[in-house]
């Protein structure tokens, strides 16, 4: 196993430590220590695909877990906040905007399994479908959006409000529905782009 492909795959092993102190109160900071292990999860998607066309070290095994891996890591996240910010509710979120963003969360959700499916339908023709470069934009959108999230908890968490939470708040908002309307265009494009697909 080459090293980009590793990197996909410490990725993924990296999903449940993100997931665990993401829900557990383990301490007041448990928000930014898994804002810390998302970060450095998003990173290795970075370094995994340069690395990969730089040494042209791109495999089907890479084409196919890659984008898996990211889907993995941002619906994981995707689906602890849903959890969290009902919890939050009657805090830092009012619960029509809980309501919003779980729908946003089950648009998503339900893109990332129609476009798995539409893979395994193309695997099933001996076709390997990359990623397409609205797909890439969606992903880092949701990774960005993620991250702002969390710290917007992680200052909610430690009582610190302000200029910069109230602006910060509407930044997250912007990327959720940015994230929303990205994911629409892309899962379009892909099957506009791979309808060939279809017709076999």
């Amino acid at each position: 196993m080459n090293l980009p492909n590793r990197l996909t795959v410490l990725r993924v092993c990296m999903i449940p430590f993100f997931v665990f102190f993401l829900l557990a109160n383990v301490t007041k900071y448990h928000y930014i220590i898994a804002l810390a292990i998302f970060a450095i999860a998003s990173l290795t998607d970075w370094f995994d695909g340069r690395i990969a066309r730089k040494r042209n070290l791109i495999t089907n095994f890479g084409k196919f877990m890659d984008p898996l891996a990211d889907k993995l890591l941002v619906c994981s996240g995707l689906i602890s906040l849903v959890y969290i910010m009902a919890g939050k509710a009657s805090s830092q979120y009012s619960p029509r905007k809980a309501v919003i963003f779980t729908v946003a969360v089950i648009v998503i959700i339900s893109r990332e399994l129609f476009i798995s499916g539409f893979r395994i339908l193309a695997a099933d023709q001996n076709i390997v479908l990359a990623a397409g470069w609205w797909g890439k934009v969606k992903t880092a959108t949701q990774m960005v959006m993620t991250i702002v999230v969390l710290v917007f908890l992680q200052l909610g968490n430690l009582d610190v409000k302000g200029t910069f939470y109230n602006v910060l708040d509407v930044i997250q908002w912007v990327l959720i529905i940015a994230s929303l309307a990205l994911t629409v265009i892309s899962m379009v494009d892909y099957v506009a782009k791979n309808k060939g697909v279809l017709k076999n």
